[in-house]
């Protein structure tokens, strides 16, 4: 039997599950997924994601959290941040003081909150020298954060796992089906529910080829750019998933 009778996800694209397609068009990720599997654990166990893609750390802390600790939820999973290392003028210290209170908001409410230590994604991205830095200066401020906060910390940048390309879309900043398991899985071993996935050894990260930086530069850089230019986001007109708790069992949602 659990101690979690729900669980609600805030976040960006990542929360989202971006990158895990379902039939239908929606998007199933790691939070369906754990959901599913605590839910195997307490009956009448209710889940919401109020999460959306494109949204930066001061949208989620005004759109979705007020909403999550509304539920009063057992757990919350919040991610949030990656968008905003993405963008020019990023001040880390600023944001992680705002994450940290965001974080210290969750915990008042009497949730459980579950955390994350992101992988590297710089060696797919351009200026990799630049986004490095940035992501392991939020994840060492997530780990101190947490520890004040009793925080769950998810440390997916130490899993060798996300070097691989499998595990990673062809956009190079969403995880594919098979990454979002990953993380469901890391999840549910730092809950102490399930054991820790077996380790991979990533091997050196393969050089890319010019051709298919060049494709991927069309294909992906170039929209994204000009959302930027523009002040659009991908979050544009779209809302949250699953916006209410409500019910789960292992057949309600696709595995």
């Amino acid at each position: 039997m659990s101690r979690w009778e729900s669980l609600v996800v805030v976040g960006d694209s990542f929360a989202e599950g971006v990158g895990d397609p379902l039939p239908d068009g929606t998007v199933r990720g790691w939070s369906d997924l754990t959901a599913i599997e605590l839910a195997t654990r307490a009956p009448g166990f209710r889940y919401a994601n109020l999460a959306v893609r494109g949204r930066r750390l001061d949208q989620i802390v005004a759109e979705q959290i007020p909403a999550a600790t509304g539920m009063r939820p057992d757990l919350i999973c919040f991610s949030a941040g990656g968008n905003d290392a993405l963008r020019p003028g990023f001040d880390v210290n600023d944001l992680m003081a705002r994450f940290d209170r965001a974080v210290g908001t969750l915990t008042e409410a009497g949730a459980e909150v579950v955390l994350f230590r992101f992988p590297d994604q710089s060696v797919r991205l351009p200026l990799p020298g630049l986004l490095r830095p940035r992501i392991i200066a939020m994840n060492d401020a997530v780990s101190g954060l947490a520890g004040r906060h009793g925080a769950h910390v998810v440390d997916l940048f130490g899993d060798a796992a996300f070097g691989l390309p499998d595990l990673w879309c062809q956009d190079r900043l969403h995880l594919s089906p098979s990454g979002h398991r990953r993380v469901a899985d890391q999840i549910l071993a730092t809950l102490g529910v399930a054991p820790v996935p077996e380790s991979v050894r990533a091997g050196t990260v393969a050089r890319r080829r010019r051709r298919d930086d060049a494709r991927w530069a069309q294909s992906h850089l170039g929209p994204w750019l000009r959302r930027r230019l523009t002040g659009g986001s991908s979050g544009d007109g779209v809302g949250a998933k699953r916006p209410r708790l409500s019910p789960v069992t292992r057949h309600s949602l696709p595995q």
